[in-house]
């Protein structure tokens, strides 16, 4: 399944897919790659279709907002399914990675904080 992403200004959202793995997770890093080559720091993950998420698609995330973070930037997650959001909080993922109900909230976070 290929990562789809679209920007909102300086904000790019990466629609993760319905399962986050090792397999897709890797996925999801390869695909924003380029981009945070060429200076996207501003990311927010959709997960609204995301219902299975393992650790290796927890630590891509965490790895994923460490990155961003190097280079000025953050990881936002945004419209978390029922289960996304249980592993979010039995994990304390959500400690760690900003959450928002939409993704209009989540670039905007961006948007507002300059």
């Amino acid at each position: 399944m290929a990562i789809t992403t679209e920007t909102f200004g300086r904000v790019l959202v990466a629609h993760t897919p319905e399962e986050l793995n090792e397999e897709n997770a890797r996925e999801l890093m390869n695909a924003l790659e380029t981009p945070v080559a060429n200076g996207t720091v501003c990311v927010v993950a959709q997960m609204d279709r995301t219902e299975s998420l393992d650790s290796a698609g927890l630590t891509a995330l965490l790895d994923l907002r460490d990155e961003l973070r190097q280079h000025g930037g953050n990881l936002k997650v945004c419209n978390l399914t029922e289960t996304g959001q249980k592993v979010f909080e039995l994990t304390r993922l959500d400690d760690h990675l900003d959450t928002f109900d939409s993704v209009i909230d989540a670039v905007a976070s961006f948007l507002s904080a300059g």
